[in-house]
């Protein structure tokens, strides 16, 4: 149930019922204190009125002198009455209109000490009694018995309608609290509304929408930067997606398109069967060249979903590296390049995986590697990782070129025309998602006539 209610309402709740405990505890703490204060003023007033009591008794020279005192002392007063017993039991004074109380004790079978009772009279009435014993100036060592009674009635009209007062105040400041937390908690999530309706905005057309930071409270603001950085990698995804497509479209019609010419060409008259060998062995090519391009797109979309390594084992990097030096021997020769490699390393990941990454660096360097030039791997493991680094000679690249160059179909060549190469521009692409799979990263770099790929393997795959 609880979670079915919105946020505004929630805290309103919760500021309603905070208020409420406050008010109502601070109500009860008032009128606690009241009560407590008109107990001692009673308190207080039967004190004085037992001092004078036993002033009055002390120096009365017989009984008729201490009813004359005793008359003239008490029975003006509102509220208070008393009753003096002798020691026999007789009463000696008693005050006007006061009622005998069959709950209070014998005073024989109490303390000598005084006593205040709270009690409640026949007719309702709600009284402080006293009992205490009084020496008496005419009395040779017996002690009178006193009980002093207060009529609480006005305090009780008094804290009743405290009482009242407080109950109509707390409801009153609970609903205006209750009020307040609302028009508070509305206002408060306000810039919630406000991002809300941003995000309805955002669609596959329109990815510049932004949160407004500077627009909403600081509690609020880390939660908008969070959201615009998640809407900027979405956007940047978002737009490789559609070049990705639009790529990927362009690379697939050149070929479907060239074995649909040759067919319906062939097709068009009869042919000698030498025709129809040749026309077939060149399609064949085509469709070798459409497998190994299907076969790489796979091969990516698999490193992008977290692929794991086939295999994981320490193996040497200038071992593998020299196989492939090996293998790229016949095509360097006939382009009089120069191939070396320098330092050593191991490495924890595929050594067939591996293989492949730096063959694709080898073929692309080999490519671009003007006749007589150079290409030379640097294996270097001082650091925390084990760095390949592949160089050749030739050519610049344009700086705002390299940020791309690891980007799928991504040629330098704007154009898009094919050279010697049949590659599709997904060489580097593989290469770099197969440094990612092993926890690395893949970097290029173009100065001074040599062009770098490094690719950083950490030691622990």
């Amino acid at each position: 149930m609880l979670r079915r209610l919105s946020l505004t309402v929630r805290l309103t709740v919760f500021f309603t019922a905070v208020a409420a405990m406050v008010v109502l505890g601070l109500g009860g703490l008032v009128f606690a204190a009241s009560d407590q204060h008109f107990v001692e003023l009673d308190q207080i007033t039967l004190q004085d009125k037992r001092q004078l009591i036993e002033h009055l008794l002390a120096h009365a020279q017989s009984a008729e002198d201490a009813q004359a005192r005793l008359n003239e002392a008490l029975n003006h007063h509102h509220g208070l009455s008393a009753t003096v017993v002798t020691p026999g039991g007789d009463s000696l004074f008693r005050s006007d209109g006061f009622v005998p109380l069959p709950q209070v004790p014998a005073l024989s079978t109490r303390p000598d000490t005084e006593s205040v009772l709270e009690l409640g009279s026949p007719d309702g009435r709600a009284l402080r009694a006293l009992l205490f014993k009084a020496r008496a100036g005419y009395l040779a060592g017996d002690s009178l018995a006193v009980t002093l009674e207060m009529d609480t009635a006005h305090h009780a009209q008094f804290l009743a309608d405290l009482r009242w007062r407080l109950t109509l105040y707390a409801l009153l400041a609970i609903v205006v609290s209750g009020l307040l937390g609302w028009l508070a908690a509305h206002h408060g999530l306000a810039p919630l509304h406000s991002m809300r309706a941003r995000a309805a905005g955002v669609s596959g057309q329109q990815l510049s929408e932004r949160m407004p930071v500077d627009a909403v409270p600081v509690e609020m603001a880390e939660l908008a930067r969070e959201l615009n950085r998640m809407l900027d990698r979405l956007q940047s995804d978002f737009t490789r997606l559609q070049d990705f497509s639009s790529d990927l479209a362009h690379e697939l019609r050149t070929p479907i398109s060239n074995l649909l010419t040759q067919t319906q060409v062939t097709l068009s008259m009869d042919r000698d069967a030498a025709t129809y060998r040749d026309i077939l062995a060149s399609n064949a090519e085509e469709l070798q060249r459409l497998a190994r391009m299907v076969a790489d797109m796979l091969f990516l979309a698999k490193t992008e979903r977290g692929v794991q390594l086939p295999r994981q084992e320490n193996f040497s990097a200038l071992h593998e590296v020299e196989a492939l030096l090996e293998f790229y021997e016949a095509l360097a020769e006939e382009k009089g390049i120069r191939m070396s490699v320098a330092g050593q390393g191991d490495i924890q990941g595929d050594p067939l995986m591996f293989r492949r990454a730096v063959s694709n660096l080898l073929s692309n360097a080999l490519r671009h590697a003007p006749e007589g030039g150079q290409v030379q791997v640097m294996i270097d493991s001082t650091g925390p990782s084990t760095d390949i680094t592949v160089e050749n000679t030739g050519e610049d690249i344009d700086p705002q070129v390299l940020s791309r160059l690891f980007d799928r179909f991504f040629r330098v060549d704007p154009a898009r025309h094919r050279s010697e190469s049949d590659g599709a521009g997904l060489g580097l692409s593989i290469t770099q998602a197969i440094v990612q799979a092993h926890g690395g990263t893949a970097s290029a770099s173009s100065v001074d006539g040599r062009t770098r790929f490094t690719l950083s393997f950490p030691r622990q795959a």
